[in-house]
């Protein structure tokens, strides 16, 4: 909270400096006189001016450094989720006992794919496809592709405290 109460801060005073500045090129370019001020107040404001525009620089900077490192912690998560969910669906087909084919099947269905662009994809009949599927499903113990993914949510959402989701579990 006191963060953004300070780029609050920081943005007025660059507001105020902005204003200082266009109004005083603006006093010489149209010509109007606000009341004048000593020599030394003028070079109070604008070495105030100056500060501030300043500190809104390294506090911009700041907050950019800040971004490109929680952003690059996000992507090292995705990373360590991808990684441990790729961990998952293998350890869960071997718990199954799928065979290669059945592995790649199995694979493109977590996917989304149809079962004619799986059959396509792997050069074989949708009938072939169909059969590999039943042939999953049977094994995983559900009873369609909602389930078969699900089972992968699931054990994605109860993570062991450290972050990382707990294989040891059995298949429905």
């Amino acid at each position: 909270m006191t963060g953004r109460i300070a780029l609050v801060v920081i943005f007025a005073v660059q507001l105020v400096c902005a204003v200082f500045f266009v109004s005083d090129i603006l006093s010489s370019v149209i010509g109007f006189r606000a009341r004048p001020m000593s020599w030394e107040m003028r070079e109070l404001v604008e070495i105030g001016a100056a500060l501030g525009l300043l500190l809104g620089l390294l506090f911009g900077a700041l907050a950019l450094r800040k971004s490109f490192q929680d952003r690059n912690r996000a992507e090292a998560k995705l990373r360590r989720a991808s990684s441990e969910f790729i961990s998952l669906m293998e350890d869960r087909f071997a718990d199954w006992n799928l065979t290669p084919a059945e592995r790649d099947v199995a694979l493109f269905a977590i996917k989304g794919l149809t079962t004619a662009e799986i059959a396509t994809l792997r050069s074989t009949s949708e009938g072939t496809v169909k059969a590999q599927t039943n042939a999953i499903y049977r094994k995983a113990g559900v009873a369609g592709r909602p389930q078969l993914l699900s089972l992968f949510i699931e054990d994605l959402m109860d993570a062991a405290p450290d972050g990382l989701p707990d294989t040891t579990k059995n298949a429905a």
